[in-house]
């Protein structure tokens, strides 16, 4: 399968797990102006992510050329495998620490704390990984479409 195809397919896969959290709230499409407290926000389950992570999708399509926002809610103990995106992730910490590391594989003496308030920007295609010790809540924001692909198959549990 050709590198777009997977994109693709991997940017619709994950749009289906999210569709959730489209449904439940409407994202932003960008009229006019759009103002939310932390109430407001709706979670759903993460379809491209192991059980636990939730999603809030503030912004966007994730399946289209546009400007998407998203918000991760990790719990405690969380392990996110080895994978690449697509396109430019941009990281915010908003609560917890985040660790995060780049590389093929798994190694927790590697990963960086991110504790809140810190920040990542992360190039499309560069493998990466991460853990958390307590619950964490990222934002996410970047141009689409979206998708994760994990280097080890057997880390996706859309198989």
């Amino acid at each position: 399968m050709a590198a777009n195809s997977t994109i693709t397919v991997t940017a619709l896969v994950l749009c289906v797990g999210v569709s959730a959290a489209v449904i439940a709230g409407t994202p932003y499409k960008g009229e006019g102006h759009m103002m939310m407290v932390p109430d407001e926000i709706e979670w759903a389950p993460v379809g491209s992510m192991e059980p636990g992570a939730q999603i809030a999708v503030l912004e966007g399509d994730l399946g289209s050329e546009e400007p998407f926002t998203i918000r991760l809610k990790l719990p405690a103990n969380y392990v996110v495998a080895p994978h690449h995106h697509p396109a430019y992730e941009r990281v915010t910490v908003l609560s917890g620490t985040l660790y995060f590391a780049h590389g093929e594989e798994f190694d927790r003496a590697n990963a960086k704390a991110l504790p809140e308030g810190s920040l990542a920007i992360l190039s499309p295609g560069d493998p990466m990984y991460g853990y958390t010790d307590e619950e964490v809540t990222i934002q996410v924001h970047g141009t689409g479409p979206w998708g994760i692909d994990y280097l080890n198959p057997e880390d996706d549990p859309r198989q």
